[in-house]
């Protein structure tokens, strides 16, 4: 943590922390997914994302990114982006590190470029969901027409 309670940014000692994590379990409201951390692809950030399990969140619809849920982190994160993209499939979740916009996890159900008001952004992609995909388009319609949902990211392993 730095200065402010809503500031992160990765030290050493966060870097250490959640090294054992790979799998992760995610919920979105009464929807539940299993998934891996993209360890190889996105290290500093799946080590910033692991030293902070579980992760409670409020997911909403994206309102400018396609089919995709986003949760606001509400912190300052400062990352480097790795394994950055504008255009996830379904299943690629991705950490936004906040520079155009605030930082935030995209969580895409469908045709997915991932932007903000400022413009397109890319991410990094943290997370691959192995498990229950086919059942991200109904957690996307039930965030669209059902509004927020509670969201809780876990480790299943250390």
């Amino acid at each position: 943590m730095d200065g402010d309670r809503n500031s992160m940014t990765v030290r050493d000692g966060d870097l250490k922390a959640g090294n054992g994590v790979r799998r992760i379990q995610l919920t979105v409201g009464s929807f539940s997914f299993t998934g891996e951390f993209e360890t190889q692809a996105a290290p500093n950030t799946v080590r910033w994302l692991a030293g902070r399990l579980p992760l409670h969140g409020i997911a909403l619809h994206a309102r400018w990114s396609g089919e995709a849920g986003w949760v606001p982190l509400g912190v300052e994160v400062r990352l480097d982006p790795e394994n950055a993209t504008t255009y996830p499939h379904p299943g690629q979740v991705l950490l936004y590190a906040g520079l155009k916009s605030e930082p935030e996890l995209l969580i895409p159900y469908g045709a997915c470029a991932f932007a903000c008001r400022a413009g397109t952004l890319a991410g990094s992609h943290a997370i691959t969901l192995t498990s229950n995909v086919s059942s991200l388009r109904t957690m996307g319609e039930t965030l669209l027409r059902g509004g927020a949902q509670a969201l809780l990211l876990t480790a299943l392993d250390e």
